[in-house]
């Protein structure tokens, strides 16, 4: 079996792909490519796989292409989807092109030298100056309407679903202009094959009939299953539905660590093949250790550490993990007031807040200030009884009752955290 393919079998990466695309690939070096939309002005953690998969490819020295969907982007793929989405104008999808490019470049080595580096291309470079006229003559005739419907993504949106609305000509021409995407490619970069998931297997092989037809080629189509969490639910999605990104400034690295470390013990056992490079033998390694202690964890910790530091980087990732031990109670003082407001924040949402104003908090002893002061107990011989059981810490420090606020023990120069035992947690921001 061709080692590209072997890997992806074992990892549960493979869903399918045309005969003869493991002897390509056996053959001599190949090119291929996986098509990302912009959507937003960063990826999230539903394109790893994609990501991956490249990575992959290029470590057993094939070349790795990555396509920015600039033209396609501005139609929509109407695969899977029961509604058109909204189109979006020409500078906000070229500055999303940009922040894709810059986030694809620190996983894929662009600059080796090598016959196998990655490389970066815009279908909009290609479309721009196609008229539809000079499309629908040379492309469009290639390809019968009966061919295009009986693809799955158009079938669905037909088929009388009552949530679904039908389908503009515009969605209905996106699997053409992703099939002239792989002919361009085929013909200008010698690009053999087209990668993508499961649900895209239609545009592709859309791609791979356009190239037979018109100029009598051979191209390959090779698709990865769709990821879904153990008990059926959409992957990558918070229960509020929003992604978590791969721009930590829109997911931080701590939230994103806490994602994986959550992973169900089912959901554990198949991301740590899907989304780390540990070999099989790692893997098998850390699954039996687990089955025997499963209630240490040692899945969910290695897959988190794993990902956030192939994502973020390792000094990222140890500041969620010392994030994490703030959270459940295996921290210092010193570790919290390391915390900068946005982490510090993730870690305590729900915890009751209070704004006081610095005259209201600096300089004021602690029994007025849990009590009277902050309201966090109802009174000051609660406060005074609370200190002297030893049940009272500031900053997860435990005080007593000469404690005096000051600037040095603010939370990046705002906040105070007070507790009462171990689980009564209370925040003041300063004002």
């Amino acid at each position: 079996m061709n080692p590209f393919i072997e890997e992806l079998k074992w990892r549960g990466l493979l869903a399918d792909f045309i005969p003869g695309t493991e002897e390509q690939l056996s053959k001599e070096v190949t090119s291929a490519y996986i098509g990302f939309d912009p959507t937003a002005d960063s990826l999230h953690i539903g394109n790893l796989i994609q990501i991956k998969i490249l990575v992959h490819f290029q470590k057993h020295g094939h070349k790795p292409i990555a396509l920015i969907g600039g033209a396609t982007g501005m139609i929509g793929d109407p695969s899977g989807k029961l509604a058109e989405r909204c189109l979006l104008d020409e500078d906000t999808l070229i500055h999303y092109q940009n922040c894709i490019k810059n986030q694809l470049s620190k996983f894929l080595d662009f600059e080796n030298g090598a016959q196998n580096k990655a490389e970066l291309v815009n279908n909009y470079d290609w479309m721009k100056d196609f008229n539809f006229i000079d499309f629908a003559r040379e492309i469009g005739k290639h390809l019968t309407v009966n061919y295009m419907m009986a693809k799955d993504s158009v079938k669905k949106r037909l088929s009388g679903d009552e949530n679904a609305e039908g389908m503009s000509f515009t969605e209905f021409t996106y699997q053409l202009l992703q099939g002239y995407d792989f002919l361009h490619l085929y013909q200008n970069k010698n690009v053999k094959l087209q990668m993508g998931g499961s649900d895209q297997w239609g545009n592709i092989t859309t791609g791979t009939e356009l190239i037979r037809r018109k100029i009598r080629g051979e191209a390959f189509a090779l698709t990865i299953p769709l990821i879904t969490k153990s008990d059926g639910s959409k992957f990558g999605k918070s229960e509020g539905g929003a992604n978590y990104w791969l721009d930590k400034n829109k997911t931080s690295p701590y939230r994103f660590y806490q994602f994986w470390l959550n992973a169900s013990d089912a959901d554990a056992e198949r991301f740590i093949r899907y989304f780390t490079f540990l070999s099989k033998e790692e893997i098998e390694s850390l699954t039996a250790e687990h089955l025997e202690n499963p209630h240490e964890r040692k899945l969910q910790k290695k897959l988190a550490e794993e990902v956030t530091v192939w994502v973020h980087g390792k000094a990222e990732y140890e500041k969620a993990l010392r994030a994490s031990d703030i959270l459940f109670g295996r921290s210092t003082e010193e570790e919290l007031l390391q915390l900068d407001e946005k982490t510090f924040l993730e870690i305590f949402e729900g915890v009751p807040q209070k704004e006081m104003r610095k005259e209201d908090i600096l300089g004021i002893g602690i029994i007025d200030l849990l009590s009277e002061k902050s309201g966090f107990l109802k009174s000051k011989s609660e406060a005074q009884r609370e200190i002297k059981g030893n049940a009272i810490s500031v900053n997860k420090k435990k005080i007593t009752d000469s404690f005096v606020t000051d600037q040095k023990h603010l939370i990046d120069g705002q906040y105070l955290l007070l507790q009462k035992g171990k689980k009564n947690c209370f925040v003041i921001r300063m004002i």
